[in-house]
């Protein structure tokens, strides 16, 4: 079996025609792609940001109820290392700096083989001791020294970092067209901030602000005037016009290798992003609303298996590893929390009740597709651990500076791998936001299907209390830590 994952970073739902149709932003591809796939409205995030959400994938596993952003650890039995037992090949391709940061090892090691375009962010990659010859003074949100010396590598579109990873996914398959068996991750870690895209894709929006220099906002509230909010959100939207546009060459590809048809082609992002919305920019430290956990999912199922439908089915990312192992008649591993998807694709019984995620050490949430509930911790946020054979998480060591309280010991049950016990004092995806842990701290409970965006909060205690249950069944089953919770007042046993 063929399996083709395309992920892009930070893919925001609502600026999809094929999940809204009032949409002002370009994505034709994206579109055409849907009409020949199916399209999931109850596809929800597990772990967030970046790596926890990859962590999930290659595991099956939600990331977020034991540790933070970080590593693969030594006891994860990963997709690529299971297909390898059968002679699998895996193969992933990618533009994403955080696989080479602290915090981000072992994951493109999981594959057969890996390419990497450089540049994108903060990667540390063009060296000069100099400040690049633009740097503005007057700015909005972020600039980085570092990016605006990598960015002078693009000339032309093609340089890109986006455009080279599809044309390097594209020649993959023109070089392995002839074999059945393969698994290729396409990796974008566009549209990701910094929205930096070449002019031609910015005049398709009628950009007209002759404001401060911005392209990166600060995670924080909105913190600029009207027009430079407008000019962010047509940034955000021309770099995605560009993506659909190398990715729909992708697909053409697939089509003229003439593979499209007997491929599983799965298509989906890690997390969305707020442009404003609520009056937020960016994510981590907020309530995970729709903007951020309901996200893109389109899947190309072999034969194209109810192409052109729209499901209402439970999904989530940690659903990947199970389907594809299904589709390649692997029996799936007990320590896979996710479920195939294959059932959907054959209109055959599929059960799911609900769907857990977070962000480690914030609130824990579910829904079950007609409600959400946001499960907020104690005024401490305590006891709070992560859970770790390897202490790195994204720009530090976890437990420095507390060593002692640090312990050792099997504390997982699904491996007898020792691992670290490390005491959290600040949760490490907002250890650089002012007083974050306030921003998650209230329960809150919302109608999705009449109330989408989430501005009525309900108070009820009747139906609060189902959800609570609903949320202390999904802790119980995905193997949560138990202090879990005792930090979310729900008392110390299930």
């Amino acid at each position: 079996m063929r399996t083709v994952v395309v992920l892009m970073d930070t893919l925001k739902r609502n600026y999809l025609e094929v999940y809204n149709r009032n949409t002002w932003v370009k994505t034709p591809n994206l579109t055409a792609f849907s009409k020949e796939s199916v399209t999931f409205e109850n596809h929800w995030v597990g772990s967030a940001p970046c790596m926890p959400a990859r962590r999930d994938i290659l595991t099956g596993r939600l990331n977020f109820l034991e540790r933070s952003w970080g590593p693969i650890e030594p006891f994860d039995m990963t997709l690529p290392k299971v297909l390898a037992e059968r002679n699998i090949f895996s193969h992933i391709v990618t533009d994403h700096p955080h696989y080479f940061r602290l915090g981000g090892e072992d994951y493109v090691q999981q594959f057969n083989t890996w390419d990497f375009y450089r540049g994108q962010e903060g990667d540390p990659w063009i060296s000069r001791l100099d400040d690049p010859s633009y740097m503005p003074k007057d700015y909005y949100g972020k600039l980085r020294k570092q990016y605006q010396w990598n960015r002078t590598q693009w000339k032309t579109e093609e340089e890109y970092p986006t455009p080279k990873t599809f044309a390097s996914a594209a020649n993959w398959l023109e070089d392995n067209k002839d074999h059945d068996d393969f698994f290729l991750l396409v990796e974008t870690f566009d549209p990701h901030e910094p929205f930096d895209v070449p002019d031609k894709y910015m005049d398709m929006y009628n950009c007209t602000y002759k404001g401060p220099y911005f392209e990166t906002p600060t995670y924080s509230e909105v913190d600029v005037p009207e027009d430079a909010l407008e000019y962010i959100n047509k940034r955000y939207a021309a770099l995605l016009t560009m993506t659909d546009n190398h990715f729909g060459k992708f697909v053409q590809k697939l089509k003229d290798l003439n593979i499209y048809e007997d491929t599983l082609i799965i298509v989906t992002t890690d997390h969305g992003y707020f442009l404003g919305e609520r009056n937020y920019f960016g994510k981590n430290y907020m309530h995970m609303y729709n903007e951020l956990s309901n996200i893109p999912l389109l899947v190309r199922f072999p034969g194209g298996n109810r192409a052109g439908e729209r499901v209402n089915d439970i999904t989530q990312n940690i659903d990947i590893m199970p389907t594809v192992l299904d589709y390649n008649e692997f029996n799936i591993p007990n320590e896979v929390q996710g479920k195939s998807w294959k059932p959907i694709a054959e209109n055959c019984c599929y059960e799911r009740e609900y769907a857990l995620y977070g962000y480690h050490g914030l609130a824990v949430n579910v829904t079950d597709g007609k409600y959400t509930y946001f499960r907020g911790h104690n005024e401490e946020n305590k006891p709070c651990y992560e859970y770790t054979c390897i202490p790195t998480t994204i720009r530090k060591y976890l437990g420095k500076g507390i060593e002692e309280k640090i312990e050792m010991g099997r504390f997982l049950k699904r491996t007898n791998y020792p691992v670290y016990k490390i005491p959290i004092e600040n949760p490490s995806i907002i250890d650089n936001v002012v007083d974050g842990i306030s921003y998650t701290k209230e329960n809150m409970l919302f109608n999705i299907v009449e109330d989408y965006l989430q501005t009525k909060p309900i108070k009820d205690e009747a139906l609060e209390n189902k959800y609570i249950k609903l949320l202390m069944k999904g802790l119980k089953e995905m193997e949560s830590p138990e202090e879990q919770l005792e930090r979310l007042s729900l008392g110390k046993n299930c």
